[in-house]
């Protein structure tokens, strides 16, 4: 049994953003930087809105406009398939692009993305999925 998808929010304002940059947790991987912060009890979602919420970013090092664009559409679509059913509750995240997100081969920014959400604790594990087996 598998627990249901979660609902992804976004992080929309700066200091959402500053306050992930602060929590110095990140994963760097040649395809992008994930940026992760727990909720706590300064910063959470308000009730009602989605428990985990992410955000984009892509600054001029990616290239012109139309790289920059590609870059978060990409980073984008990559949030839409792997977070609503594999990232914990809970958690900020923001998804910075670098240089070679534009042109990275699609399997391999999916495996970036999936390594740093394992490596910082918020991949969701069959254990945390599955309901019956939480005390």
């Amino acid at each position: 049994m598998t627990a249901p998808d979660l609902k992804v929010g976004r992080l929309k304002n700066r200091p959402e953003f500053l306050a992930v940059a602060g929590a110095r947790r990140k994963h760097v991987a040649p395809g992008l930087i994930l940026q992760v912060r727990r909720h706590d009890d300064r910063q959470r979602p308000a009730p009602g809105e989605p428990l985990l919420r992410v955000g984009l970013t892509a600054s001029r090092k990616v290239g012109n406009a139309v790289k920059r664009n590609r870059a978060r559409r990409r980073l984008r679509e990559a949030a839409r398939l792997l977070l609503p059913g594999n990232a914990l509750p809970g958690f900020d995240l923001v998804l910075v692009a670098r240089g070679e997100t534009p042109d990275r081969p699609w399997p391999d920014l999916l495996a970036d993305l999936t390594a740093g959400l394992k490596r910082l604790g918020v991949w969701r594990t069959e254990k945390e999925s599955n309901p019956e087996t939480r005390p």
